[in-house]
C-alpha cells in the first residue's frame, strides 16, 4: 500500500471521528447544553442532533423529569415555644435547563436549602396545635413561598409534604392527659345531657298522666252531675205524681211516699259501720202496713184495684 492510500485512510478515519463527534443523540427525559468556547448557545432536545466539533461542547446534562428530595430532620421552635422535629419532601421537575444549569449552582442543595429554612420560618410563626392540625395549610404556605423562589432557576416546585411531625416526649405526654380530659369532659357533658333529657320526657310523661287523670275527673264528675240531675228530675216527677195522686184523693200515694223514705232511713241507719246497737221505738205492724200501702198503690198503678181503699195495717204516721 502506498503512502497515498495510506493518507486517504488516514483523512477517512478523521473524517468519521469528527462526524462522530458532531453528531449527539440526547435520551428522553434529558435536555443536554452546548457551548461555545464556554459560552451557552443552545439547549439539545432529546433525539439526534448536531454540533461542531472541536468548537462546540456538551455543557450539562440536565434531568428534565420530576425528582424528589428528602428534607432531613430539624429542630423547629413554635410561636408558643415548643420545640418539634420535622422532616419532609420536596417534588419539583426542571423547565429550562439552560436556567437551571447556569443561574444556580447545585441546584438540589440550593432547593433542599431554601426549603429547610422556609419550613422553620413557616411553622415558627405557629402554634403546635395549629402544626398538629393543619398541615394542608402548611404544606401549601410552604409550596407557594418555595415555588415563588425557585422560579428564576427555571424549575418548578409541583408539592411540597411534611412527612413528620414530632414533639418532645414531655408534650406529647401532657397532650396525652389533655385529650384524655377532654373525652372525659365530652363524656361527662353527654351523661348530662342524657339524664336532662331523661328528666324532661318522665316530667312531660307525668304531665300527660296529671292531664289525662284531670280529663278523667272531669268527665267523671262530668257523668256524676248529669246522674244526679237525672236522679233529681225523676224525683221531683215521682213528687208530683204523688202530689196529684193527694190531690184526687188517693191515700196510697201518701203512704208510698212516707213508706219509701222510712225505709230508706233504715237502711241507711242499718248500714252505718259505726253502730252497733240499734234501737227501733215503732212497731213492727207500722212498718208492714207501710210495705202494704206500697203494694196497694202498685196494684192501683197496674189497674188491679180501687183507687181509694184503706192500707192492710196502719203506718206509724196513723198512731199519732
Amino acid at each position: 500500500m502506498g503512502a497515498f492510500s495510506i493518507f486517504v485512510l488516514v483523512v477517512v478515519v478523521l473524517a468519521v471521528i469528527i462526524i462522530l463527534m458532531g453528531v449527539k443523540s440526547v435520551p428522553q427525559g434529558m435536555e443536554w447544553t452546548v457551548e461555545r468556547f464556554g459560552r451557552y448557545t443552545t439547549t439539545l432536545r432529546p433525539g439526534l442532533n448536531l454540533i461542531v466539533p472541536f468548537v462546540d461542547r456538551i455543557g450539562n446534562k440536565v434531568n428534565m423529569m420530576e425528582r424528589v428530595l428528602d428534607v432531613p430532620t430539624q429542630e423547629v421552635i413554635t410561636r408558643d415555644n415548643a420545640m418539634v422535629s420535622v422532616d419532609g419532601v420536596v417534588f419539583f421537575q426542571v423547565l429550562d435547563a439552560a436556567k437551571a444549569s447556569y443561574e444556580v449552582n447545585f441546584l438540589e442543595n440550593a432547593i433542599m436549602q431554601l426549603t429547610m429554612t422556609n419550613i422553620r420560618t413557616v411553622m415558627g410563626s405557629m402554634d403546635l396545635d395549629e402544626l398538629l392540625s393543619q398541615r394542608d395549610k402548611i404544606n401549601a404556605q410552604l409550596l407557594g413561598v418555595v415555588d415563588s423562589a425557585t422560579e428564576p432557576w427555571g424549575i418548578k416546585i409541583t408539592r411540597i409534604e411534611i412527612k413528620d411531625i414530632s414533639p418532645p416526649a414531655a408534650m406529647v405526654e401532657a397532650m396525652t392527659r389533655q385529650m384524655k380530659a377532654e373525652r372525659e369532659k365530652r363524656a361527662n357533658i353527654l351523661e348530662a345531657e342524657g339524664v336532662r333529657q331523661a328528666q324532661i320526657l318522665k316530667a312531660d310523661g307525668e304531665k300527660q298522666s296529671a292531664i289525662l287523670a284531670a280529663e278523667g275527673r272531669r268527665e267523671s264528675a262530668f257523668r256524676d252531675a248529669e246522674a244526679r240531675e237525672r236522679a233529681a228530675e225523676a224525683e221531683a216527677k215521682a213528687t208530683s205524681m204523688v202530689s196529684e195522686a193527694i190531690a184526687k184523693g188517693n191515700v196510697q200515694a201518701v203512704n208510698y211516699f212516707i213508706a219509701q223514705k222510712y225505709v230508706d232511713a233504715l237502711q241507711k241507719i242499718g248500714s252505718a259501720h259505726n253502730q252497733k246497737v240499734i234501737f227501733m221505738p215503732l212497731e213492727a205492724t207500722g212498718v208492714i202496713g207501710a210495705i202494704g200501702g206500697i203494694a196497694e198503690l202498685a196494684k192501683q198503678a197496674t189497674g188491679g184495684g180501687g183507687g181509694g181503699s184503706a192500707p192492710a195495717g196502719k203506718g206509724p204516721w196513723e198512731q199519732r
